[in-house]
């Protein structure tokens, strides 16, 4: 079986973040939340759940402000603040970070590795946001996946996110890794060279 590595950014969401990890549970799948620390911080249970569950969270800072839009020292906050709402809650630190809206500052990346934390990207979006979000293009999307890709869907809302569609076409995909050959796996500590 050949490395997948399913990602699930801007949770935890009450509503919709429980039914990923069902989703996941089902298909015995290991995925990686990028979680954002203001979202940690109300939906601790939930965090620890993700957790529990063998599944690796990640810092997605603390409330997801675009990258390019604050000042440096906000946007080192940023990464800060976030990685101590997770390691509040999980009593330990976390050692994976990815930028809001994939936009990496070089202060951001250097406040990351200040905090021990690898940047993780992607390389294959579900595209489960706006109006190209439909179940149907987002299982046509997800079909083209391949080994080694890192996957980038989303379980919470984040205004323009589209949950809801993205776990209608969720449970096809899952099922169609093992038919492939694929096993979704956390991110490797170290790159892949992809």
């Amino acid at each position: 079986m050949e490395p997948i590595y399913l990602t699930f950014d801007d949770g935890p969401d009450p509503q919709w973040t429980p039914r990923i990890l069902d989703a996941l549970a089902k298909a015995q799948a290991c995925a990686t939340f990028f979680v954002i620390g203001r979202q940690v911080r109300a939906q601790a249970a939930l965090v620890r759940r993700i957790a529990s569950e063998g599944h690796v969270l990640g810092n997605h800072t603390f409330s997801h402000r675009h990258p390019w839009l604050m000042r440096r020292s906000d946007a080192r906050n940023e990464v800060r603040d976030g990685a101590r709402a997770l390691s509040d809650v999980l009593g330990r630190p976390v050692g994976l970070f990815r930028p809001p809206h994939g936009r990496l500052r070089a202060c951001m990346a250097d406040e990351a590795r200040r905090e021990g934390q690898r940047i993780v990207m992607w390389n294959r979006s579900a595209v489960d946001w706006g109006v190209l979000g439909r179940a149907s293009g987002i299982a046509r999307r997800l079909a083209r996946a391949s080994a080694h890709d890192i996957v980038l869907m989303h379980d919470g809302r984040n205004r323009h996110n589209r949950p809801e569609q993205l776990l209608q076409a969720l449970p096809g995909f899952l099922r169609s890794l093992s038919q492939s050959g694929l096993k979704p796996v956390a991110p490797p500590l170290e790159p892949t060279g992809r």
